[in-house]
């Protein structure tokens, strides 16, 4: 089968787009940081209770500086956290020729839009890939917990692969406060299994 290659945050977006994508595709998982020191291990557990191998992957030194100087200058972090999906995107484009994402219906950020996708296909010579595009909030939450157990809790509170809990680390240690940047309370989620019945049929 082709491989695709799918970012991945051990949330139940990314989780539930790559169970999609494997009944087609080789499926590899794909964790961007911004610090090569960093571990998630939960993000790691999250790929191994799929069944799926799993890379961590490290942006260019300098990224996380520019991300941060973006989301100081605009106040809100919409224009940074595209910007850092589209150079995943770039970045996995250079080695799959097959893209994923868990973006969904209706999602403001991260999100192409049809002309970005269009030219990053175009570009890079890929096929990009969103599972879940055509799916609600409420068909995607039916899904997840047919296969899922997830947990769930405020971004700093979940260890999972998303952007924003490492960039919020980084502007606490500069000093730089981001509660009027990032909103309060922004829930995340993490896989912590895959619901099999003992002949390997979602429940």
């Amino acid at each position: 089968m082709m491989k695709v290659g799918m970012l991945y945050s051990g949330g139940k977006d990314s989780s539930l787009a790559a169970i999609l994508l494997s009944r087609d595709y080789t499926v590899e998982l794909n964790t961007f940081v911004f610090n090569p020191d960093r571990e998630v291990p939960k993000v790691a557990a999250a790929a191994e209770a799929l069944g799926m191998p799993w890379k961590k992957r490290t942006f260019a030194s300098g990224f996380i500086d520019e991300a941060i100087g973006v989301l100081v200058r605009c106040g809100y972090p919409n224009e940074a956290i595209n910007e850092i999906h589209r150079r995943s995107l770039c970045a996995l484009a250079q080695e799959y020729e097959v893209v994923a994402d868990g973006t969904r219906f209706m999602d403001r950020v991260p999100m192409l839009n049809p002309s970005e996708v269009q030219s990053f296909e175009d570009r890079m010579g890929v096929s990009y890939i969103r599972p879940l595009l055509g799916f609600g909030r409420r068909e995607i939450t039916r899904l997840v917990d047919r296969m899922l157990t997830v947990v769930y809790g405020e971004t700093s509170m979940i260890e999972n692969g998303d952007y924003e809990a490492e960039i919020r680390e980084e502007m606490t240690l500069r000093g730089i406060d981001w509660s009027g940047i990032f909103p309060l309370n922004h829930q995340q989620s993490l896989v912590c299994g895959r619901r099999i019945d003992q002949v390997g049929e979602y429940q």
